[in-house]
């Protein structure tokens, strides 16, 4: 069984272009047009997330978590290309916090995508 999440998004080519661009994602199926409404199949390391710009498909502003062997260097690399950092107000995405110790075990950082929506990037810490 898979659990595939669905971000709701009011442009399909903005939401693809920070998508694959900025987070690593690949576009693998999906309507044959990318005139909204439309929909949309991501890829990313095994996992799958589903765009849609269709009225009644999810609501703005869900949250999903990412597991990731090494958080920093995957904020690293987003921040390379552009993750807004409370320091950068005209890159073009926004990070809520960069990578913090979290009191229950893991090292983690959100980014917020061009509708609202918060994907969490987050790492098991080592237990001492």
């Amino acid at each position: 069984m898979a659990i595939i999440p669905t971000f709701r998004c009011r442009s399909m080519r903005a939401s693809l272009a920070f998508y694959t661009e900025v987070l690593d994602f690949t576009r693998v199926d999906g309507d044959d047009t990318l005139d909204d409404p439309t929909f949309s199949v991501l890829a990313r390391d095994g996992g799958h997330l589903f765009l849609s710009s269709h009225r009644g498909d999810g609501a703005f502003g869900a949250v999903v978590a990412i597991t990731t062997d090494d958080v920093d260097a995957v904020f690293r690399t987003y921040r390379a290309r552009g993750l807004r950092t409370p320091g950068n107000p005209d890159a073009p995405v926004m990070v809520h916090e960069g990578p913090i110790d979290q009191t229950w075990g893991t090292r983690e950082f959100y980014v917020e995508d061009p509708d609202g929506n918060t994907l969490r990037f987050t790492q098991q810490r080592a237990r001492a």
